[in-house]
């Protein structure tokens, strides 16, 4: 048997990291502007993740959840606390795309309703229903046939009220912040409109938050910036700043029956320990006031820099759009620079580092970035 080859990979393999570095197998040292997709959020190998880690697995790694896992209810009281939503009930998984599958699920046991209204340009996950709610049919296959999805502007409030007013839309979902989409950012007013379009039609809005959460965008969640509550807010990737976890942030207004919902991995105890140490440190170390300050910074350097056409984005998100092709650059990048990014489409560079980053770092970054695009 061999591996299935699927993936297009550097040629690198990192055996170490730490903070916002990682070490290949040859010593070499990188600068980690990706963090894995946005996975790694308070820094690689942070040694109270790592101890914390250790002690759990030496008691017991997992069970599922026909017992009681009281680090669970541990959890969802300090992410509730944290992120503002004390009142909102979760249901813990373990991808992204298994998050937003349970919450399009929740919202067609709440008015069933069949339909999905979603956004151009939006990446929701490759599951069955996840991945047609994401808008690029080449994710498709056979199987993918439902749920019936309608693909909407985000620059287009008119046409979204149109639709809803039909009373046929199960939910709406929307990423805080469109990642694959190109670092676009929903502006308040379509927050805002779109909450209320969604009252008034009894259509429940979905908040996709699996790459814009966790302080990342300066905030707890990027929706916050605009004031309004989702029903249901999916989570993921720096929830577990590596370990592989997900969950849905569950409105009070939802009633679930049992055997609705369910997982086998889903809350086991080294999820929990991970979830609750990521939070710790983001409380105790300040990060999400980092992610704001240091990202502003970095926006605006990045302004300043010659064949940038536009740069977006709101924190430690951060798109940069070029007036050439970036891959030839980000190989440069990568292999004369020593530097991780990641990419969205042919023209844009996606930059989302640990939020622990420094401006030390952020500064030498920047000159690295600089050095590609002047030659």
């Amino acid at each position: 048997m061999k591996l299935l080859d699927i993936y297009t990979r550097w040629n690198v393999e990192p055996v170490k990291a730490l903070g916002c570095k990682i070490y290949d197998k040859d010593g070499v040292e990188y600068l980690d502007f990706y963090g894995g997709h946005g996975v790694i959020s308070i820094g690689h190998s942070h040694p109270e993740y790592v101890k914390r880690f250790k002690q759990q697995i030496d008691k017991i790694g997992f069970y599922s959840n026909s017992v009681f896992i009281s680090l669970q209810d541990v959890y969802a009281k300090k992410l509730g606390d944290i992120s503002g939503y004390p009142d909102y009930s979760l249901f813990m998984v373990n991808s992204g795309a298994e998050a937003n599958e349970n919450a399009l699920k929740l919202a067609a046991f709440h008015n069933k309703r069949k339909k999905v209204v979603a956004f151009r340009k939006s990446f929701h996950g490759r599951t069955a229903a996840a991945i047609k709610i994401t808008d690029n049919s080449h994710y498709w296959s056979s199987i993918n046939e439902s749920p019936e999805v309608i693909f909407l502007s985000l620059k287009n409030s008119v046409d979204i009220k149109k639709v809803l007013e039909k009373k046929d839309v199960s939910s709406v979902i929307v990423e805080g912040i469109q990642g694959i989409g190109g670092v676009i950012v929903p502006n308040s007013n379509f927050f805002k409109n779109l909450r209320t379009v969604c009252d008034q039609t009894d259509t429940i809005l979905i908040l996709d938050e699996i790459q814009s959460g966790f302080g990342r965008s300066g905030r707890f969640f990027a929706h916050q910036y605009s004031g309004i509550r989702p029903d249901l807010i999916t989570i993921a990737k720096g929830m577990g700043n590596g370990f592989p976890v997900s969950g849905v942030l569950i409105s009070p207004k939802f009633t679930v029956s049992s055997g609705q919902l369910g997982t086998t991995f889903g809350g086991n105890y080294l999820a929990c320990v991970a979830s609750i140490t990521v939070l710790d440190i983001i409380e105790k170390e300040n990060l999400i006031k980092n992610a704001c300050n240091v990202g502003n910074y970095l926006i605006n350097e990045l302004k300043k820099m010659p064949k940038v056409k536009e740069v977006r984005g709101i924190g430690l998100m951060i798109g940069v759009e070029l007036k050439e092709l970036i891959k030839p650059l980000r190989e440069k990048l990568l292999f004369e620079q020593k530097v991780f990014t990641g990419f969205t489409g042919k023209y844009v560079f996606r930059f989302l580092p640990p939020l622990c980053l420094d401006k030390q770092i952020a500064d030498d970054f920047l000159n690295r970035f600089h050095e590609i695009l002047i030659h």
